[in-house]
């Protein structure tokens, strides 16, 4: 199938792009045309079946409270949830939303979410990291974009991640080995290395430890920004270092960059 037509493609980006026409919508209607005019931009199928490929798909939303319910805004079987926000609206808090309805939703491989300026893709497969994909809508004729979204809806397995969790943590211990290695040999006591690997390895926790309800423990990947920051510099790295976990030593510790 090929997508010719880039006065097509236009006037998507016209209609749906910053400023464009239909950003007055209110967020389900808008949700909804928006869907249907990506379907007619790529040539793909429009939701057709409420077992397979639906709007409004009910779900239970893992983890509340009696088990509430919700519904993702579209839902493919087998390849995608789709969660839309008003122009503007928080995408975290949408896909935090999508994941809490995934299992309920059969663990579609992909999470979209979209504020219809912009397309998020978030692979869901099980055993691998999770990799983003976004696409803003001003850049929707881009054939590398128009080939990511014609997978979405027809070969979902194209997004799978190539590297597993068990490589990467393969990978990670060999890093901290080397690490704790090259300290010792500089002549720093064995349990003083240990230590000091186990409170970077609870950094890296610490940051990614939000999971769907909460906000992680270390917020705004501040640690890794620590680390980008220091790199080159290593006397300026230590001292934040130390500060960060002086911080992390006390109730109420503040730490800034």
């Amino acid at each position: 199938m090929t997508i010719s037509s880039s006065p097509t493609a236009e006037s998507f980006i016209a209609k749906w792009g910053v400023g464009g026409t239909s950003d007055a919508l209110s967020e389900r209607a808008g949700a909804q045309s928006h869907f249907l005019d990506l379907c007619e931009l790529l040539g793909v199928t429009k939701p057709d079946s409420p077992d397979s490929y639906c709007f409004e798909r009910g779900a239970k939303k893992t983890g509340a409270p009696g088990h509430a319910h919700g519904w993702a805004d579209v839902w493919k079987r087998n390849h995608f949830a789709w969660e839309y926000k008003a122009p503007g609206g928080n995408l975290g808090a949408a896909l935090k939303q999508l994941m809490t309805y995934a299992l309920a939703l059969d663990n579609p491989p992909l999470l979209v979410v979209s504020d219809r300026h912009l397309i998020q893709i978030h692979t869901h497969f099980t055993g691998t990291p999770t990799e983003t994909h976004t696409i803003p809508v001003a850049e929707i004729a881009s054939p590398a974009h128009l080939q990511k979204l014609r997978w979405l809806f027809e070969s979902p397995d194209h997004f799978k991640p190539q590297r597993t969790r068990t490589a990467i943590t393969t990978q990670a211990a060999k890093l901290f080995g080397e690490l704790a290695e090259a300290l010792r040999t500089r002549g720093h006591p064995p349990h003083a290395v240990a230590h000091f690997a186990s409170k970077l390895l609870f950094c890296f926790f610490a940051q990614d430890s939000g999971g769907v309800a909460a906000e992680p423990l270390l917020p705004e990947r501040v640690f890794t920004r620590l680390l980008e920051n220091g790199k080159n510099d290593a006397g300026r790295a230590n001292t934040q270092l130390a500060k960060l976990f002086a911080a992390m030593a006390k109730p109420g510790g503040e730490f800034g960059l």
